[in-house]
């Protein structure tokens, strides 16, 4: 039986501790005219329990992100964040109401060789999107990831999540998506033939799904050649 692109990760994780990890946004999912938001980026394995400390082994492989904020309108501001010890903070104060996108994106990943886990040499694209809504607001999240993948919340209503996976800007069809609570707890879904999967949260916690594609084409990074670019977004609900 073919092994799927998260079954494998998960393996090598299981080996290596490294591989399966992925950056995530965290913000409160309402925001206030006026008044400042706090984002924070986090590294690790939420599942898992595992956070990494910005000054560990593993944080500053994947530092090199950068964070904005994309406002109803569609207007686009980089957030500068700053690091503390498990996370890098960064703000911005909301001026008129309807639904902020905020978009991480990090394609500057050092080519990792992992033939020895019959995965092959790759580069890493990582990407991450969360919500905030500013009074009564209940759009659509931005799209703004034309060279790989992304998620965009398409939801109708508070009860139901319904998100639609997109790479390079057209829908993923059959596609699996990964939903994280924390303590090893996790639900595998797949996207229909538009990219689209929806589901009902149980609990009043944290999520935070994930979904992978690669790109089989080979290249050069940094002086590395690469088989294959490895793309993951991941989306947080609070």
């Amino acid at each position: 039986m073919k092994k799927s692109i998260l079954t494998i990760a998960f393996i090598v994780f299981a080996t290596t501790q490294t591989f399966a990890h992925y950056l995530w946004i965290e913000t409160n999912p309402n925001g206030t005219i006026g008044k400042e938001q706090e984002v924070k980026v986090y590294y690790g394995e939420y599942t898992y329990g595992v956070i990494e400390e910005v000054k560990g082994e593993a944080f500053p492989k994947v530092k090199d992100f950068k964070l904005w904020v994309v406002d109803a309108a569609g207007n686009k501001t980089q957030i500068k964040v700053t690091p503390t010890e498990n996370y890098y903070l960064g703000t911005f104060t909301p001026d008129s109401k309807g639904t902020y996108t905020i978009i991480l994106n990090n394609d500057k990943i050092d080519v990792i060789d992992y033939t020895q886990y019959d995965f092959g040499i790759f580069k890493t694209h990582y990407h991450a999107v969360a919500k905030v809504n500013v009074g009564n607001a209940g759009g659509q999240t931005r799209v703004l990831n034309s060279k790989g993948i992304t998620l965009k919340d398409v939801s109708e209503n508070k009860k139901e999540i319904k998100l639609q996976v997109l790479y390079k800007n057209k829908p993923l069809a059959k596609n699996e998506v990964k939903i994280y609570v924390s303590d090893l707890w996790s639900k595998t879904l797949e996207t229909d033939d538009n990219g689209l999967v929806s589901f009902k949260l149980p609990w009043e916690t944290k999520y935070i799904i994930e979904t992978t594609t690669k790109e089989e084409v080979p290249g050069k990074y940094k002086g590395e050649d690469y088989e294959f670019i490895w793309h993951c977004v991941t989306y947080c609900i609070l």
